[in-house]
């Protein structure tokens, strides 16, 4: 586990040095730049706004100022908020994402499994067929149709809940169905086909030949293999769910990373952009990690290579 845990920690350090690279020179080489507005800036002071940044220096230049700032986690001050540090933007900001994808992800697990599960002990019955009707469903609908409609009813027809914003309880709901949908449409899909594989294994058969009740044999024996490819999933649809908060974010206007990784592309924020994204990626090899390490706590016959 040891030997595992170093192999892949010191993996991250390559992958984010390739991502912070790719980057940097990609939002160097979009159009515009951060000092640049609708109104015309006088010369002298967008040069003394580049000098003050460093954006005078050459290319190589700031590529290395920028990959020696990134190794201890100092991006330097916003361009749109000179005020304000990236890494306190991004503290921020992540604080609300990760409550808005948290809620979102446990509203999955706690419909897609049981779903998945009912469908996958009923195969080929109604309940099969209807639970996956409504996987189907979450997975056809893009949160940005979905979003607007749950408002169109919830908000502007029935007055049952806001709008937008991030004030209270009763804002999150919309956010939070609008950005689990379609996860519970994967997760109930996982887990049918999951538990599918394993009612049909042989212990699971012993089991039933010991005269086990069949609810005891569905949730003490196959779910806890059954739900595996769900354990898979959960790492990638965690940071998924994060990056995917970025519409639902514009849609409701969540003061979120989403929003402000969209808002600082538009203005050109090269250190927030930087910052957000290897933030994101970093997020991401965790979570990857962490799964792993728990599939082999829920599979024995997993190894780690």
């Amino acid at each position: 586990m040891i030997a595992f845990l170093v192999r892949r920690v010191l993996l991250v350090v390559p992958t984010l040095f390739v991502i912070g690279s790719l980057t940097f020179f990609l939002v160097r080489l979009a159009p515009g730049g951060p000092f640049q507005s609708e109104k015309d800036v006088p010369k002298a002071a967008l040069e003394q706004m580049q000098r003050a940044y460093g954006l005078d220096r050459p290319l190589g230049e700031q590529y290395v100022r920028f990959l020696s700032h990134a190794a201890v986690g100092d991006f330097g001050p916003s361009y749109k908020y000179p005020q304000r540090q990236v890494r306190d933007i991004i503290a921020e900001g992540f604080a609300v994402s990760a409550e808005l994808g948290g809620w979102a992800l446990l509203l999955a697990v706690l419909i897609g499994v049981p779903l998945g599960v009912v469908a996958a002990v009923k195969q080929n019955r109604f309940a099969d067929h209807a639970a996956m009707a409504f996987a189907l469903a979450g997975v056809s609908i893009p949160n940005f149709v979905l979003g607007p409609a749950l408002v169109l009813v919830f908000s502007l027809g029935l007055y049952w809940l806001p709008p937008a914003l991030w004030t209270g309880p009763s804002s999150r709901v919309l956010p939070v169905l609008t950005l689990a949908a379609a996860y519970v449409a994967y997760i109930a899909r996982l887990t049918r086909a999951g538990m599918l594989e394993v009612l049909g294994a042989d212990f699971v058969r012993t089991a039933r030949a010991k005269g086990l009740a069949e609810r005891t044999v569905v949730v003490r024996h196959a779910l806890r293999l059954g739900v595996l490819p769900v354990v898979s999933y959960l790492g990638p649809a965690a940071a998924r769910i994060l990056m995917g908060s970025i519409v639902v974010e514009q849609i409701f206007a969540i003061p979120g990373l989403g929003r402000q990784l969209v808002n600082a592309a538009f203005s050109r924020d090269y250190t927030l952009v930087l910052g957000i994204v290897l933030f994101y990626a970093s997020f991401l090899l965790v979570l990857n990690l962490v799964v792993d390490v728990l599939y082999t706590r829920l599979d024995p016959r997993v190894e780690l290579s």
